[in-house]
């Protein structure tokens, strides 16, 4: 079973190799090779930086969106998004300027806005998260106030136009979307390749799971 670690020269690739290995994957490959993209039989988009500089990366490298469709949309093989790679998700992402994203989690990127003035953006650190609805990518999780914590840096998170597509959240002086999915596809905002027990298991779901 390949797992297809997508370089389009905007994510932190090594990190989340060897985390989807630890986490059980066997053959993980980091490549911007678009066959092996589209071939993958699972394929995660990391994501680092701003929304604009990702969307425009991911546009420029060559025949990668056109492979990311091939095996998301018409092969139907289990994706995820990390971080930016989950905003990309979106309809459209408001960072410095409104950009298009891929659309499949309809929604927008929008900055968060704290309810409490002493919280700073970007929200960065460990917070627990909150269940939603079930969904395979949480099962067995230990989540809640009193659950296992993930690892956020970021200042915009993805709103979906249908509350069902949020899965789990956090709160940072309001809720924080911390993991979408539709389908065969799956985004989280933070960094499971940093969140120790919680994102290990997590990543251990998604190697397994069968949409």
């Amino acid at each position: 079973m390949t797992i297809a670690v997508v370089d389009y020269g905007a994510g932190n690739l090594r990190s989340v190799e060897k985390a989807l290995l630890r986490a059980g994957g066997r053959d993980v490959v980091v490549t911007s090779d678009p066959q092996l993209v589209a071939s993958a039989d699972r394929v995660v988009l990391p994501g680092d930086g701003a929304f604009p500089d990702c969307r425009a990366a991911l546009s420029h490298a060559n025949g990668l969106g056109e492979a990311l469709a091939e095996a998301v949309l018409r092969r139907g093989r289990p994706f995820l998004g990390i971080c930016i790679g989950m905003q990309l998700l979106a309809t459209e992402g408001e960072e410095y300027e409104p950009t298009p994203g891929l659309g499949w989690i309809p929604g927008r990127v929008v900055r968060i806005h704290p309810g409490d003035a002493r919280l700073k953006v970007p929200h960065m650190g460990w917070n627990t998260l909150e269940r939603h609805r079930a969904h395979r990518l949480v099962e067995g999780l230990d989540l809640g106030p009193d659950g296992l914590h993930a690892y956020f840096l970021h200042a915009y998170h993805l709103v979906p136009d249908e509350a069902d597509d949020v899965v789990a959240s956090a709160s940072y002086g309001g809720p924080v979307t911390a993991l979408v999915a539709r389908g065969n596809v799956a985004g989280v905002q933070f960094h499971p390749e940093k969140s120790q027990r919680l994102g290990l298991a997590m990543l251990a779901n998604f190697v397994e799971w069968r949409p």
